[in-house]
This record gives C-alpha cells, sequence and structure tokens, in this order.
C-alpha cells in the first residue's frame, strides 16, 4: 500500500484551502454577488455555514434546543463529563427531577403533543405521563462480584457517554422521557433526533427538562435535541465522533440506516401483534383485555392488539362478548366501506392486489371509523371490529388505528399458524386467551415474540397489569427486549489476582 508522507499531506490541504479562500471566476453571464450589485447577497455570503456554526465559539443552543447536530453532541458530551462528577447520587437526582417535572406537566404536555401531532386520545396522552415512574432506574446497575483463591473479580456497568435517540411521532415525549430516565440512569447524555411531526413536544419537554436540572445541579444540556429534524440530522447523528450508541424507535427504513452506520444500535423495529382465542378461554374477561389493549390511545401502541384469531367453536359467542364490553360490530358491508377508506387498493405487478394504509385515519377516535363505515349513530365508542379473512390488509397490515378484525379459524393450530404468518416473522409481541397450558406452550414456542401475554391486555407486557418494569422502548430488531438502564451501558471488569479475598 502506498502512504503520503505528512510533508505531502500538509501540502494538500494548504492548497485546498488556498482554492477555498480564493475560488474560481464566474462565467461572464453569471450573476454576482457582490455588496455593489447585490447588497442582500453580501449578508447572505457572510453568513456562517452548518459546519462553520458548529466550530465557532459561543454559538449554539441552550436548555438542550440545537440547531445542528455537531453543536448537540459537542454540548452534551460536555454535559456528560459534568455528570460523571457528580457520581451515582448525581444520577438520581436527575431521574427524580425528570419524572417530578413529567407528572406535574402531564396534562399540559399530552394536550400539547396531540395537538401538535392530531393523533391518539388525550385521556391516554396524559396517562402515559403519568405512569413515568414505572421506569427503572439506578437500582438497575448493581455491580457483579466474583472472588475465589486466585482473587477477585468485579463487573461494573459503565456508561457510553453520549447517546443518540430517534423518536416516534406517536409517543414523542413518553419515548423521551423514559429514554432519559434509562439512559442517564446508566450515566449517559443524549442527542435526540425526533420524528418532525412530535418535533415541537419534544423541544418543550427537553427545555424544561433541563431549566429545571440546571436550577439544582448546575448542568444544562444534559438532554439535546435537533429543533429541525430532518433526515440530514439523522445521517449528521449517524456519523457524529461523539456519539457512540444509538438507540432507534422507527420504521424499518431507520432501523436500516441505524444498523448500516458503524455504530452500536438499539433498534425497536415494526411490529404487527396478533391475538389467539382458544375455545379454553373466558371469553368476557379476553373481550375486556383486548378491547383495553386495542383501543389504548387508539391503537398507536407498537405491542398493542392489531389483530385476533378464533377458534370456530367459540366465534360468534366472542364477537357477543366484544359487544357486550362496549366495542362497536361492523358487518361485512360496513367492513368493505371502511376498508375502501383505511387502505388505497391497487394492482401492482404480476397482478397482485397492493394495499397502502390511509395515513390521515392513523390514530382518529373509533367513531371517526364508524363514520367511514356507514355508522352514524354509533355514539361513544373506543373500538370498532369486524369478522374480515386472515389475508385482509387490516390483518396483514400495522394499521395503527382503533379497528380490530377477526379472523374466524376451524382449530387452534389453524390460528397460531395464520397468526404467526400475520406477524412477518417481527418477533415482536402476541397474545393469547387461553386455560389450557399446552396451547399456551405450543404458541409461545411458534410465535417466539419478544413479549408474550397469556390472558392479560398487551400492555400488561409492560408491566401494566402485569408484573414487571415499563419502557416506552422495545428492542426487537437487536434482541434487546424491553429496555432497561442496562441496555445503555457497557460492562468493565476489574480484576484483583490473589488479593482482597478475606475469607
Amino acid at each position: 500500500m502506498n502512504t503520503i508522507d505528512q510533508d505531502t499531506l500538509r501540502n494538500v490541504v494548504q492548497n485546498v484551502i488556498q482554492q477555498l479562500g480564493n475560488p474560481p471566476a464566474a462565467p461572464a453571464n453569471a450573476p454576482t454577488n457582490s455588496p455593489a450589485s447585490n447588497p442582500a447577497g453580501s449578508a447572505a455570503a457572510a453568513a456562517p455555514s452548518a459546519d462553520e456554526c458548529c466550530k465557532a465559539p459561543g454559538i449554539g443552543g441552550k436548555h438542550g434546543v440545537f440547531a445542528h447536530v455537531c453543536q448537540a453532541s459537542a454540548a452534551a458530551q460536555e454535559a456528560f463529563l459534568k455528570l460523571k462528577e457528580l457520581g451515582v447520587e448525581g444520577r438520581k437526582r436527575v431521574i427524580e427531577i425528570v419524572k417530578e417535572t413529567c407528572v406535574a406537566n402531564a396534562e399540559p404536555w399530552g394536550k400539547f403533543e396531540l395537538n401538535e401531532t392530531k393523533i391518539g386520545r388525550l385521556d391516554h396522552k396524559i396517562e402515559k405521563l403519568q405512569i413515568v415512574g414505572h421506569v427503572p432506574g439506578v437500582e438497575w446497575l448493581a455491580p457483579n462480584a466474583m472472588s475465589g483463591d486466585n482473587g477477585i473479580t468485579l463487573e461494573e456497568y459503565a456508561p457510553f457517554g453520549v447517546i443518540s435517540a430517534i423518536l416516534p411521532v406517536t409517543h414523542s415525549v413518553p419515548t423521551l422521557t423514559g429514554n432519559v430516565i434509562s439512559m442517564v440512569a446508566a450515566g449517559n447524555a443524549i442527542v435526540f433526533n425526533p420524528h418532525p411531526g412530535g418535533a415541537k413536544s419534544a423541544v418543550m419537554a427537553t427545555r424544561a427538562y433541563n431549566q429545571a436540572i440546571e436550577r439544582e445541579l448546575g448542568i444544562d444540556n444534559l438532554i439535546c435535541t435537533i429543533e429541525e429534524p430532518t433526515i440530514e440530522t439523522f445521517e449528521k447523528i449517524c456519523k457524529n465522533e461523539h456519539i457512540a450508541l444509538m438507540a432507534i424507535t422507527g420504521g424499518p427504513a431507520v432501523v436500516d440506516a441505524a444498523m448500516k452506520s458503524g455504530k452500536r444500535s438499539v433498534c425497536a423495529g415494526p411490529g404487527n401483534p396478533v391475538v389467539v382465542v382458544d375455545d379454553s378461554a373466558n371469553l368476557d374477561k379476553a373481550a375486556i383485555n383486548i378491547i383495553a389493549g386495542a383501543a389504548f390511545d387508539n391503537n398507536l401502541l407498537c405491542i398493542g392488539e392489531k389483530s385476533v384469531f378464533v377458534v370456530d367453536s367459540v366465534f360468534e359467542p366472542f364477537m357477543q362478548a366484544m359487544e357486550r364490553a362496549g366495542a362497536t360490530r361492523l358487518d361485512a358491508a360496513q367492513v368493505d366501506k371502511l376498508t375502501t377508506v383505511a387502505f388505497d387498493i391497487s394492482t401492482g405487478a404480476g397482478g397482485c392486489a397492493q394495499a397502502a394504509l390511509n395515513r390521515d385515519l392513523i390514530g382518529v377516535d373509533a367513531a371517526i371509523l364508524a363514520g367511514h363505515a356507514g355508522i352514524n349513530s354509533a355514539g361513544k365508542t373506543d373500538l370498532v371490529f369486524g369478522e374480515t379473512d386472515a389475508d385482509h390488509p387490516f390483518v396483514q397490515k400495522e394499521q395503527m388505528m382503533p379497528m380490530l378484525p377477526i379472523v374466524r379459524v376451524p382449530d387452534f393450530k389453524t390460528a397460531v399458524a395464520l397468526a404467526k404468518d400475520a406477524e412477518h416473522g417481527y418477533r415482536h409481541s402476541a397474545v393469547i386467551h387461553s386455560t389450557n397450558v399446552d396451547h399456551m406452550t405450543h404458541m409461545a414456542k411458534e410465535m417466539d415474540t419478544t413479549i408474550f401475554v397469556k390472558n392479560g391486555s398487551s400492555v400488561a407486557g409492560l408491566g401494566l397489569g402485569g408484573e414487571g418494569y415499563l419502557s416506552y422502548s422495545i428492542a426487537t430488531t437487536t434482541g434487546e427486549g424491553i429496555t432497561t438502564p442496562k441496555t445503555f451501558t457497557r460492562i468493565r471488569r476489574c480484576v484483583m489476582v490473589e488479593n482482597l479475598r478475606i475469607i
């Protein structure tokens, strides 16, 4: 391999700098930007580029809100070093501040996010912010010690430094807050690239958290966000030297890009959670639980029930149980009518029908869907449902709206096979309602999902109605599962040979 000596390299750099300082003359017919001919152009020419802004001292955001990735990452790096000086007790206090601030502002922030995103339900937006106390902190990071005749070994969970997190529009502030708790508990600072549709909500929460942290602990910019996020800012995050780890909550495209970035990534990929109801299930309880999960925040949750496969022998009793529990049943014609509005069905290559989701219906109220189905007197309803076949777009697509397709199947094993097909191998979430232990075991093995709930609502998989802890990030693609502070740490081992063992 040919090498370039330092003198040669230095000469190349100097030549480039000279060329940048003395650009070639413009063609004779090109407009000029001289002060005489274009006063406005003078100011524009003098405006610093994004890269120049990054290098210029004193140019940047305050209370975590930045225009450029390089500014945000540099500020976060500085904040990380300050947090490090405060130790574990400092992390604990940051988490307390964040939780207290979030709960105190749950109602106005929930209203703000709903107004910005136009998706979901206000009562559930507020609830998601009120329950942040269930997200674990530094208590998850107890060290692991090993001792023997050869001495003692200590393993501890160390921070990465600066982490970047990508936020979804479906849960902008809750996901941001949950990530802050887990990542700061691990000792990290954060740079967020929110979804553009929820960026104002992210900015609002980021600024409030930093202001509260600075007042008490003297650290600003521990939590940073890009004020106007774009694909370009995401790409800059992927290349930024300060960012050691990326946490992604988003669609397949952004997950794929993160995993190709060369940085370690913790990725929550797509999901299409399925439910099986067998002939041993408590149908009324199943209906109540299914509605609770599928209707929560108008089915925006990635773990929310998206389709239900019911054994034929209990199909009609189950449908009646759904009605008793308050859901609105659609007949075949009404399902068809809603389908034409919810999906754009076109014929693709080879004559195959392709269904594209109508994004205007994502997260809308169930009453709106009922109206599109032709039910104008539905009144207040949290969920609409109706019978479909297994190939229906409502089954195969992660539609994120409070419409639940119910598929009739001849037997349990067929139900599991069709459910597995509809889940598309995402290994995200699945639910079963059954009192047959063999059935539970069979489905759990077949689905191989990150979350598997038996006889409960999907949200029980997050510790809400079931045992466990809460997190707003579920790493299905990369396999970490429901994230904790440990997810955002490096394991470091310290070994003392032939000493410190006191037995």
